[in-house]
């Protein structure tokens, strides 16, 4: 080989040297100057994460600290399989790689057995993949192709602490896991029209969830740090953590007790009559507390997917009813609050007609012939006519504005909203005949809660209060950090004549339109209901929605309860027609009874009736 070529070689070589380092410090250049702030941004995206840590939400609880909805802490598995990939990449000795390989595959054995899958589900969800990437994000990997690494595929939702410490033990490879919380139900459907439910994405639908989710949702943690090359969080480089806060618990008024009571009585309702729907209210007339509100149709809670819509609603807000005789406590106890009657003030209810400012009007018809009857038989026998009589001695105006203090054509506040106004017509707006029908019931109309709390305001001494469906809020640790207290919104009759109506309402189960449903010794008092429903426009004679509203003990009222059904199927063996005493008040006394017993309400001295052996008529 001659000098001068070995020389040309060395040459050659000596500028391929040089030409390396220059490419070299070229890509150097490239990599920490020209493309430095994308670059760094691509590595910031690959290193630094935020692990997001979910609060429990807060428990619903009854009014004595029994669990109606709670969180439960469950664990959602899910594999990273590239994660696994890297990690039998990095070892280059293909003998100790196929070990590694064969020592995973037994962990995974056994985490199918723990999750309840087959080995083939398993292995599937083990096997590396790609998926569609945003535009926008392309490039992350370094490629410009619209995929990415799944770094998250899922295995098994809901799994136990219990178990998944199991799994934890066996370390395996690529498996990830995240805490999340499950709301369930423990009453499954009890009170579910008040509690409401959560959905799977964890959103609050209705009720109590729904309209205090604010308390009960908490505030999620979170966790910024840096990862390493096999995704583990490196502890030393967080740079802020933000702790969870857990949600407040909320604690409704209702008893579970009461709610399983007339929710039992529901059932035998809907099994007997097949109505249309039936609602059943009890609270405390005092503070106006729901100690129970229960709907037919209903539906379970944690099982709120199957449901039909019509079982959603919460009935006794959402759908109106014309009140029929229940309405009648508005004429007669006005008529007594103005004084311008007396208990043994005489109407004859047996006339078709009454004139009345200058003009003859036809009265309504009787579900029975009627004569001479005092104030107090026209309450204990639900007299159309008397009540009429009784509305134009107030005159329309007076009658209106009473109506509205009981609570009638407005919304009653109720905490979880969802209800509507129901009809009151301004005088303004009667036709000739307004004043007639209007005090039996008829040309209104409100929600089974409206007639609800206007009867309370007789049992209370005459104050119409807004329903109380919320008593506490209670942080974490069980303090108190909120209270509600009664509302009084407005003040439908004096104190006296509350009591004095009270006990003309017991009439109606000693000798009058629910005679036989009284419970000795406790002094029902309450006013049965029968009304007929509009069907095109008419007032049909087959179709009615039934009532029974009152309280016990008259002087001493602990509880008010309400028992409305709409269009209850009544068997010809029964009458065939759904009569107020035939379908509610049965009910009414059923769950009265229980409700005694299991409050230990005393039974009460028998009172003196010189009130309404009081005669003498108007003053």
């Amino acid at each position: 080989m001659s000098k001068g070529f070995a020389n040309n070689r060395l040459t050659f070589l000596s500028l391929g040297v040089v030409a390396c380092f220059m490419a070299v410090g070229v890509r150097l250049v490239f990599l920490h100057v020209v493309d430095r702030d994308e670059l760094l941004h691509f590595v910031d995206k690959a290193r630094r994460q935020i692990v997001v840590e979910h609060a429990r939400r807060g428990a619903i609880l009854d009014a004595r600290g029994n669990l109606l909805a709670t969180s439960r802490s469950e664990m959602t598995v899910a594999v990273d399989a590239w994660s696994l990939d890297e990690y039998l990449q990095i070892e280059k000795n293909p003998i100790k790689r196929t070990r590694k390989a064969a020592d995973e595959q037994v962990k995974r054995v056994q985490l199918a057995g723990l999750l309840g899958l087959t080995t083939a589900e398993v292995e599937q969800a083990f096997v590396p993949a790609m998926r569609p990437l945003k535009p926008e994000l392309d490039k992350r990997d370094g490629k410009v192709d619209g995929l990415t690494k799944d770094r998250w595929v899922k295995l098994r939702e809901g799994v136990t602490d219990a178990v998944f410490d199991q799994i934890a033990a066996l370390n395996i490879r690529g498996l990830t896991a995240e805490r999340v919380y499950r709301r369930v139900y423990p009453g499954d459907g009890l009170a579910a029209h008040l509690i409401g439910f959560v959905n799977k994405e964890g959103m609050p639908q209705s009720g109590a969830e729904s309209r205090f989710d604010l308390y009960l949702k908490g505030q999620d943690g979170w966790i910024e740090s840096e990862k390493d090359g096999a995704r583990r969080e490196l502890a030393q480089f967080r740079s802020r953590e933000v702790p969870v806060q857990d949600g407040n618990d909320v604690v409704l008024t209702i008893d579970s007790v009461v709610q399983h009571i007339i929710e039992d009585e529901l059932k035998v309702i809907a099994e007997k009559y097949q109505p249309n729907f039936a609602t059943i209210i009890a609270s405390d007339p005092m503070t106006g507390e729901i100690l129970g509100m229960a709907n037919y149709p209903s539906f379970n809670l944690n099982e709120y997917s199957k449901a039909p819509l019509a079982a959603l609603n919460n009935r006794a807000v959402t759908d109106t009813i014309e009140p029929g005789s229940t309405f009648k406590i508005v004429a007669a106890g006005a008529a007594l609050n103005e004084g311008l009657v007396f208990p043994g003030s005489m109407f004859d209810c047996g006339s078709p007609t009454i004139d009345y400012k200058g003009k003859t009007l036809k009265l309504p018809k009787e579900d029975e012939p009627f004569g001479m009857l005092s104030v107090a038989d026209i309450v204990a026998h639900s007299s159309n006519r008397g009540a009429a009589q009784l509305a134009m001695k107030l005159g329309e105006d007076r009658f209106y504005d009473y109506a509205r203090q009981y609570g009638f054509g407005q919304l009653t506040g109720f905490a979880l909203g969802g209800e509507v106004r129901g009809t009151l017509a301004a005088p303004a707006k009667w036709d000739g005949l307004t004043i007639t029908r209007m005090p039996m019931g008829h040309s209104v109309s409100a929600t089974p809660l409206q007639i609800h709390m206007a009867m309370s305001a007789v049992a209370n001494g005459g104050v119409l209060l807004r329903p109380q469906i919320i008593k506490v809020i209670k942080d974490a640790n069980g303090n108190v950090i909120r209270a509600f207290d009664p509302e009084r919104r407005d003040a439908a009759l004096k104190p006296s004549t509350a009591a004095l109506l009270a006990q003309l309402l017991t009439g109606v189960v000693r000798v009058g339109t629910a005679k036989g449903f009284d419970i000795a010794g406790f002094e029902v008092a309450g006013k049965t209901g029968t009304t007929q429903k509009l069907i095109d426009g008419k007032y049909s004679t087959t179709h009615h929605v039934s009532s029974f509203v009152g309280f016990f003990p008259a002087s001493r009222p602990e509880i008010v309860l309400s028992v409305i059904v709409d269009d209850a199927k009544v068997p010809s063996s029964l009458g065939g027609i759904a009569y107020g005493r035939v379908v509610a008040a049965p009910a009414f006394k059923h769950i009265a009874e229980q409700l005694i017993q299991y409050r230990d309400i005393k039974p009460v001295q028998p009172v003196s009736r010189s009130l309404l052996a009081m005669t003498g008529g108007a003053p």
